[in-house]
């Protein structure tokens, strides 16, 4: 079995982020590591964030830092990767990609513990960068530019040291002298040698600065001096001239300010009032912004409160104080930018990440803790307390979606559409939500009105070329046109010159500035001064279609005579050539006018006879046929599209202006195919099936560029992304009829006419492949079941740490009493609670769970719930929350054999679950509940305690199967309780996964990979009779066929076990079912072994798996979902061909285009297993965007061209989605 892999989702987690300036200019960007892919992210005019770029480095991004050379316009990025090399990359703006200006290679790859690129610093003036590992290894590079002003880099310097765990690297601003570099460590080589743990419970962290001497060309220990155990991120403080140099040391409860020669200055970060005491406050990532003259911090804590800290100092000499000053609370952060335009980029931790933009910099009157009022008490430093309040300093104006993480999926198709949802369970504690994915681009409606009828067609057009919006709206009926003007509002006019008595088969600009309406008796011109030119049809003839540009208008009569007109100097419209067509026309259109051109070249005319004929415009062999394309069906609708010249066409060549013929044929298919522009031949034709409805075509402007709507039974987009033309569907109703729209209020939208509405909308995000419906939920989600027929899902939900629902309201109408009255320890505090008081009244709930994050409970203490969700309306129809300590951790729905009570659902739960020092319980439960009023509902019938967590559950031949720790258990439902039937406890860990197939049982171990069993029912006994021989931790299982399971590893890789086919035949037609056999077993395992027949390393813990069609009639792959919020689909090859074509495509690919941050694509891919009869997809698409020589070699040496080798590519996905 061959699969084809690839990513539908890219990754939407965020590891790290830097911002600068990487295209150059004025402009500020942000990069994003998103495990496995680099982003570079800018927010346009309106605050929205574009990606401009998008490239796999098939590796493990650890860290990313950004420098400049001293006088340069540009940044350059260097990034720390598991490929054991330091990777600079610089952004080509031309290419629109990232290049490599140098890799150099220091270590081993993989994320090892002394191999460097887990930390990155780089000095502030870009002279020297330092990459440096968990332990031991610190390298110096120092960077210089040559006399062609190319960047150089110099062999490594080393700063190793042996037996240190490092925590944090800084670069040091120091102006121009010797760079250095800050660190954090911990010597633990005394703790090694020491067996009775004192050493250990002594050992402490120190600040280190390593000094580059350029001079000398070496790296030396400059300073070291015991900072706080809790010392956990160092920040740099601006130096040389615009401030006091030095770092801040982040610790827990505390923020230093530390410089050789300097004391300690000390603050204490504020503490939320809440809060357990047992728990401190650590900072987890921090922002500075710096001015001219002024420079303050942005250090986000663990609970999400954003501090800002200014330093006051003399001159740029002795810092005086330190203060801490609440700013405004935003979700946890793992990376946050402060960019120069007053925007704030938080990339969070888990949930959606936002921009905010910068309302004020917080000098108003907060909580503030000073170093100057810093008390110290018999029990150490004497805290300052706050409460958390609405966001005034910061305001969020936009947000990316993110999946980030994944932990449950199912495909399947609840709404009865035309392609299957996926339902995805996502998000951490209050950021928690249930999301309904929807293959397609997002569309925002922007208005929708009623019509007086059921409109047939809708056009806008604009007064004259040079303006900037439209002017009018032209919706036709079957016998009236109705027009209406824009402005500030649209109404109906009647001073127009169009005829409104009559049905509109087509109404453009022409020209520079006049209208033309063309109907079934005539067309007529209006001129800019209101004079109305008409011509009328010959004798009864009508016209039934038409197409044009500004300057040509082709109209074709009933009986399938077409006439040509052209514009003539003097702004008129001149009959210039008849021709008789065999047949009636079924549709038709002229090619866009190129630039510096009178007339456009091209008629294509669409037959009933299922032809497509391009026909010359040219005055020399005018309306001479250029070329015949027969199709499958008679066209619908004809677009000729241009292609401007440049890089990034429609195949991301660099490659002269082209015309595409796209062609919307009536059953349903989309046929596009290339004009040749000067002999007018076809060629490169590809075809992929839209809808049940014929498509109509239309071109419309996205970004600035042509692209084409097509409307079937939904409408598509077809436009160019990165260098890649996608053809995605809108998540939108049928529609009838569109035009491009363009307004004051709305510069790119689409009109559209639907039933018998009108309706303007504007395209979300381009290069998406999924839009969604998201759905909040109260807890970590765990699992969900979809219950059958009733088609409702029901969820999990448990969260350690937290308070109940109940209990946070009641302590919020506590907090709220308090505030009210203000009366709150110190006065600071008190006029602050005043302030948030105010706002309260006006506001529901001013301190939402989701923007805050739980109220911290003492750690062993667990909520948890268990909900009935409608998906259709998104309601909840019944939600249990689980008392005393008690937390759900696995759900199925079971049929028992008497039919009693129908579907009933099991829920397996764990009361009182610690998991350290060591893991202990108080015991497990599985809970029977029974659906009531129509399945909305949940009511207990009675809960079984058992010896452990029951992980699995699975229904078995009308029986209950549990995987509880390491027992697999097979129980009846009895009146008060569940009665035990049958049980194995020879399972080596515990049991994470149960699939059942007929008589065959799939258990999948936590550590020990699957072991296949059955059930005699005779002998009522469970035994095994095939395992796997590699131990894998399992994350992630899915039952494919009889022999075959699919499972995932915590380690990212996925895998195929198959029981052989002699072996599995051997068992079926023992009489005992391989019983002797497995009581002799091999090596204290099963008899039989299954082989692994498919290897594939991810890249990304893989939690949940699914068989599934995403596309109607399309092939049936496995869709998985991550822990970094990616989803993928693994196609199985039906052809040998097609096998033999991709894995010598993916060959070639990786000789000639190796992946960009130096780690080698096939160690990558078989990190832990040598990867096994899998074609990676998201390699063999980078295909198009390498530069058009390499297409040409590798599309050489594998005897094809490259428009044939885009063209497979294209297929392929078009299968998968």
């Amino acid at each position: 079995m061959y699969l084809y892999s690839l990513t539908l989702q890219r990754a939407t987690g965020v590891v790290c982020a830097v911002n600068g300036s990487f295209v150059g200019g004025k402009t500020q960007e942000i990069v994003v590591a998103r495990g496995k892919t680099l982003e570079l992210l800018r927010p346009d005019e309106a605050g929205r964030i574009q990606i401009l770029h998008s490239v796999e480095v098939f590796g493990a991004i650890r860290s990313l830092a950004q420098f400049r050379l001293t006088g340069s316009q540009k940044d350059y990025l260097v990034v720390g990767s598991d490929s054991g090399r330091l990777v600079i990359l610089e952004y080509n703006v031309a290419a629109a990609r990232f290049d490599k200006v140098h890799q150099e290679t220091f270590g081993k790859s993989g994320c090892r513990r002394i191999v460097p690129g887990e930390y990155l610093a780089v000095d502030p003036k870009g002279r020297a960068v330092m990459v440096a590992a968990c332990e031991k290894q610190k390298l110096v590079y120092v960077l210089n530019r040559d006399a062609a002003a190319r960047l150089t880099i110099s062999s490594p310097l080393e700063a190793h040291k042996s037996h240190v765990i490092c925590y944090s690297v800084t670069g040091i601003d120091c102006g121009f002298d010797n760079p250095i570099f800050a660190a954090v460590e911990l010597d633990y080589s005394e703790a090694d040698l020491d067996p009775t743990g004192q050493a250990a419970a002594d050992a402490q962290k120190h600040l280190t600065f390593y000094e580059l001497d350029l001079g000398l060309n070496h790296v030396s220990r400059k300073w070291s001096e015991p900072v706080d155990n809790g010392a956990n991120l160092l920040v740099t403080v601006p130096g040389g001239g615009d401030g006091p140099g030095g770092v801040l040391v982040c610790a827990e409860n505390f923020v230093i300010y530390k410089n050789q020669g300097h004391p300690d200055v000390r603050a204490v970060i504020p503490r939320r009032d809440d809060l357990p005491a047992e728990r401190g406050v650590l900072v987890v990532s921090a922002a500075t912004h710096r001015q001219k003259s002024l420079f303050f911090f942005l250090l986000q804590t663990e609970y999400g409160d954003i501090f800002k800290v200014t330093l006051d100092h003399e001159g740029g000499e002795r810092v005086k104080e330190l203060k801490i000053k609440y700013f405004d609370t935003i979700p946890v952060t793992s990376a946050m930018c402060v960019l120069r335009t007053g925007f704030l980029f938080a990339a969070s931790e888990f949930g959606n990440h936002a921009l905010y933009q910068f309302q004020s910099i917080g000098d108003g009157p907060d909580v503030e803790a000073s170093s100057t009022t810093l008390m110290e008490t018999e029990e150490g430093f004497q805290p300052v307390f706050f409460q958390p309040r609405p966001l005034k300093n910061l305001l969020r104006i936009d947000q990316v979606e993110s999946l980030m993480p994944i932990m449950d999926m199912k495909v399947t198709n609840l709404f009865e559409e035309e392609t299957p949802q996926v339902f995805t369970l996502c998000g951490r504690g209050p950021r928690s939500s249930l999301r309904i994915l929807r293959p397609g681009l997002a569309i925002s409606e922007m208005a929708v009105s009623q019509l007086p009828g059921t409109p047939s067609a809708v056009w806008t057009v604009k007064k004259n070329v040079n303006d900037e919006f439209d002017a009018y709206i032209v919706v036709s009926f079957t016998n009236a046109t109705l027009v209406l003007s824009i402005g500030e509002t649209v109404e109906e006019v009647s001073d127009s010159g169009f005829l409104d008595t009559t049905p509109s088969l087509a109404v453009s600009l022409l020209g520079e500035d006049s209208l033309m309406q063309v109907h079934p008796n005539g067309i007529r011109h209006i001129r800019e001064d209101g004079r109305i030119n008409e011509w009328k049809t010959p004798g009864k003839k009508t016209i039934v279609k038409v197409g044009s540009n500004r300057q040509q208008v082709v109209i074709a009569l009933s009986g399938g005579e077409l006439i040509y007109f052209e514009m003539d100097i003097t702004g008129q419209l001149m009959e210039v050539e008849k021709h008789e067509m065999p047949g009636d026309v079924a549709c038709l259109d002229i090619a866009p006018v190129p630039e510096g051109r009178q007339r456009s070249r091209f008629l294509a005319v669409g037959s009933y006879d299922n032809t497509i004929r391009i026909l010359s415009l040219d005055p020399d062999d005018c309306m001479q046929i250029l070329s015949v394309q027969s199709v499958s069906s008679p066209p619908e609708s004809l677009l000729l599209l241009e292609v401007k010249a440049s890089t990034g066409g429609e195949d991301g060549a660099d490659h002269p202006a082209s015309v595409f013929l796209n062609a919307g044929l009536q059953n349903g298919v989309l046929f596009r195919t290339v004009v040749d522009m000067v002999t007018g031949q076809l060629s490169d034709t590809r075809s992929r099936f839209l809808g049940l409805k014929p498509p109509k075509l239309f071109s419309a402007m996205v970004r600035g560029r042509q692209a084409m709507l097509c409307l079937s039974s939904r409408p598509w987009l077809g436009y160019i992304h990165q260098g890649r033309f996608l053809l995605t569907p809108l998540s939108y109703e049928t529609l009838e009829y569109a035009s491009s729209f363009s307004s004051d209020q709305c510069a790119e939208g689409v009109v559209a006419v639907a039933g018998e509405a009108l309706r303007v909308f504007t395209i979300e995000r381009l290069g998406e492949t999924f839009n969604e419906t998201v759905i909040p939920l109260r807890y970590t989600p765990r699992k969900f079941v979809l219950v059958p027929k009733k088609k409702h899902l029901v969820i999990i939900e448990s969260d350690q740490g937290a308070f109940t629902a109940q209990e946070r309201e009641e302590n919020k109408k506590v907090f709220f009493e308090a505030t009210g009255i203000g009366e709150n320890g110190t006065a600071n505090n008190g006029d602050q609670m005043e302030n948030g008081g105010g706002d309260n009244d006006e506001e529901k709930d001013p301190l939402s769970d989701e923007q805050y994050g739980y109220p911290k409970a003492v750690s062993d203490k667990w909520v948890s719930c268990i909900r009935v969700l409608d998906p259709r309306t998104g309601e909840t129809t019944s939600i249990l929350e689980l008392q005393d300590n008690e937390a759900a951790f696995s759900v199925c729905t079971v049929n028992f054999h008497d039919k009693e009570h129908g579907t009933l659902l099991a829920v397996g739960t764990a009361k009182g679950l610690q998991f350290l020092p060591r893991k202990s319980l108080i015991g497990g439960f599985i809970h029977i509940y029974r659906f009531i009023d129509d399945g909305k509902g949940l009511e207990l019938l009675h809960k079984t305690q058992v010896d452990g967590v029951p992980l699995a559950l699975c229904q078995f031949q009308g029986r209950l199967l549990a995987g509880i720790g390491p027992v697999l258990r097979l129980y009846e439902l009895g009146k008060k309780r569940l009665l035990r039937k049958c049980e194995n406890k020879l399972f080596p860990n515990t049991i994470m996964s149960i699939h059942t197939y007929r008589d065959r049982i799939y258990v999948g171990d936590i550590q020990e990979s699957f072991h296949y069993c059955k059930y005699r029912r005779d002998e009522n006994q469970l035994y095994v009779f095939a395992d796997d021989s590699v131990p894998r931790w399992l994350t992630a299982a899915h039952h494919i066929d009889f022999d075959t399971v699919a499972g995932a590893d915590k380690f990212g890789n996925i895998f195929f076990a198959r029981l052989p086919q002699d072996v599995s035949d051997e068992i079926e037609e023992d009489p005992t079912g391989g019983k002797i056999k497995w009581e002799q077993g091999k090596l204290n395992g099963a008899p039989n072994k299954v082989e692994e027949i498919v290897q594939f390393h991810i890249g990304d813990v893989v939690t949940c798996l699914q068989k599934a069609s995403l596309i109607p009639g399309g092939g049936e792959c496995l869709i998985y979902g991550t822990v970094m919020g990616s989803l993928g689909a693994m196609l199985p090859f039906t052809s040998r061909e097609d096998v033999d074509f991709f894995s010598h495509l993916e060959m070639h690919i990786r000789q000639e285009h190796p992946p960009l941050c130096g780690r080698d694509h096939m160690a990558y891919r078989s990190a832990y297993f040598p990867v096994k009869d899998v074609i990676d997809g998201d390699l063999c698409e980078q295909f198009p965007s390498l530069t058009p020589d390499l297409q040409r070699k590798i599309a050489d040496e594998l005897d094809r061209t490259p428009g044939e080798i885009l063209k497979k590519l294209e297929d392929i996905r078009n299968k998968i989605i």
